[in-house]
This record gives C-alpha cells, sequence and structure tokens, in this order.
C-alpha cells in the first residue's frame, strides 16, 4: 500500500515537491537527455542561492591523459584545515555538474570552515561504465596530493553512490579517506525489498526513477554484483572509514542506507544511519523553505564537522 504522503509531508515540503515539479514533472523520466539535462540545470538555478559571505571560489581542473575534470574549491578565509570535503554532486549520473550544487558546497564550507571540492565528474550515457568513478579516483589522488590532508567523501543521491565506491576503492589501496558522508544515497540493496516496495511511488523519486538512470549508466548491464557501481556489493567493509548516512523517508532509496551501515556495523566500522522523517529525495534543494530540510542540512553539516575532527559520527 502506497504511504500516505498527505500526512506524512507537512506543507512547506509539499510547497518544495510542487516548485520542483513544475519545472521537472514526474514524466520528465521519458524525455531526450539533451531535454532532461536543459530542465534540470534551469530548476537548479531557481532553486540556487547566494554563496554565503567571505566564500573564496576557484574553478579549475585536474588533467588525466585524455581528457581533463573540472573541479570547484571552495575556502573560508583563514579555514579549517584538519581535513578536505570532496564532494560528488547528485542527478543520476546522467544530469548536474558544478553549477547544479554549487551553492549546498558553498554553505559545507562556511557552516564547516572546512575546504570543499567539488567534482563535475563525467556523465552517461556519453560517458558510462567506469568513467565517473575514474574521475573520482583521480580527484582523490589529486586533492591528496595537492591539499596534505585527510578527506572526508561527501554526495548526495548518484554523488554518494560515487562517494561509497571511491571509499571502497581507496580503503583496499591503504588510502582510506578519514570519513564519508553520504546523502540519501543509491548503494544497491535488494529492489523487490523495504523501501524501493514501500515508497515506490514516492514524490520526486520514484522505483522507475531509479532502474532508468542505473540502466542509463550501465547500458543495460546487470552490475549488481560490481563493487565499482554497487558499494553493498563490496565483499567485506572492514576498511571503510567512520560513515554517516542520511536517507530520506519519502525515498525508495532508503533502505539502502540502513542495510550499508549495518553491513559497516558488523565488520566493527563507526556507522551511522539518520533517517530524515518525511522528507523526500533531494530535499538539500529545500533547505532554506523546509524547516525540516534545514534541521536535516544542520545534522548533516555537524557531521562533516565530527569527522574532519577524526571524532565519532
Amino acid at each position: 500500500m502506497t504511504p500516505d504522503y498527505t500526512r506524512l509531508i507537512d506543507a512547506e515540503t509539499w510547497d518544495f515537491i510542487n516548485r520542483t515539479n513544475a519545472f521537472y514533472p514526474p514524466e520528465a523520466v521519458d524525455w531526450p537527455i539533451a531535454r532532461n539535462r536543459e530542465v534540470y540545470d534551469r530548476m537548479a538555478r531557481a532553486f540556487h542561492t547566494d554563496r554565503p559571505p567571505g566564500i573564496v571560489v576557484e574553478t579549475t581542473a585536474v588533467e588525466t591523459p585524455g581528457h581533463a575534470i573540472p573541479i570547484r574549491i571552495y575556502s573560508a578565509g583563514r579555514g579549517d584545515h584538519r581535513a578536505t570535503i570532496l564532494y560528488f554532486h547528485g542527478g543520476g549520473f546522467v544530469l548536474g555538474g558544478l553549477e547544479s550544487h554549487d551553492d549546498v558546497c558553498a554553505e559545507f564550507c562556511a557552516a564547516t570552515g572546512l575546504t570543499v571540492v567539488s567534482v563535475d565528474y563525467r556523465l552517461a550515457p556519453e560517458h558510462g561504465g567506469t568513467a565517473a568513478l575514474e574521475d573520482a579516483i583521480a580527484a582523490y589522488g589529486w586533492v591528496t596530493a595537492g591539499f596534505d590532508r585527510p578527506i572526508v567523501l561527501a554526495g548526495d543521491s548518484a554523488g554518494g553512490n560515487l562517494a561509497a565506491c571511491l571509499a571502497d576503492h581507496a580503503g583496499r589501496q591503504g588510502q582510506r579517506p578519514i570519513g564519508q558522508v553520504l546523502i540519501y544515497p543509491l548503494l544497491g540493496s535488494d529492489i523487490d525489498k523495504g523501501s524501493y516496495l514501500i515508497h515506490a511511488e514516492a514524490p520526486l523519486l520514484t522505483t522507475r526513477d531509479v532502474l532508468y538512470y542505473r540502466d542509463v549508466r550501465t547500458g543495460g548491464i546487470d552490475c549488481s554484483s560490481d563493487p565499482r557501481f554497487t558499494p553493498l556489493a563490496s565483499p567485506s567493509f572492514g576498511h571503510l572509514p567512520p560513515t554517516s548516512v542520511f536517507t530520506a523517508q519519502c525515498d525508495p532509496l532508503s533502505s539502502d542506507g540502513e542495510v550499508y551501515c549495518s553491513r559497516l556495523r558488523a565488520e566493527g566500522v563507526q556507522a551511522s544511519w539518520h533517517e530524515e522523517e518525511g522528507l523526500p529525495h533531494s530535499f538539500l534543494r529545500a533547505r532554506n523553505t523546509a524547516s525540516r530540510a534545514k534541521a536535516a542540512m544542520g545534522r548533516i553539516t555537524q557531521a562533516l564537522s565530527t569527522l574532519a575532527a577524526g571524532a565519532r559520527a
């Protein structure tokens, strides 16, 4: 039975959902990729807020053989040099970039005092397969060498998936980050159970949407057992860093965070799962208009600061 979203979701959050759908209606998943991106970018601009005062921004690139990876570096004056946040944006591996999450990264920088590096990884379908992860690995190496301080990985939605895949890779290479903060991430729990069924028709993201974006990235190939695409497919988790996962209650991806944190804790990794009640996928865009999303943003910011300090999440 579909949950009663009129009861679970408050009026402020419904205003955010309706405003989003005015730009980006549910049927947009069937549009051509180019139109999908155009509308997503227009929506992101409409929700964009000014960067907090005092944030210094530099847009540059990580040079790799064959292509450059655009990145944007956010610094807060004297700042906090305990760690650097390496951020990966959401958008189903198909949408988004430096601009779509510019204000979110600037606010994380201002609130924590930490340098934030946002990565404009390659998108599918033009660059499917492991292209995004390869870019993430390259960016991780660049930040590690250039900033000479621990790294907290972070990302929302597809970016949360990418951060988790990178944490798995880096941990196995003996280059474990100091922590990771995953925001409504796609991690690969059983699509025939839990929130994938309960919230299959949730506002802003449905299970059908999840499957569509997955198939665009993979070309329809089953990658459910490949940890380069599916973090929960990893054969072990003990090499992962302290982790905080924030999921939205009204989201088919909710179970992913719960299952992932359970796997980490079972292998002795410090992991906390936070279910944000009454919120849909993409709630970060509602942080300035809906009190529940604002409170969630505060908890996410605190998790980033706590992990940067090397303390318990």
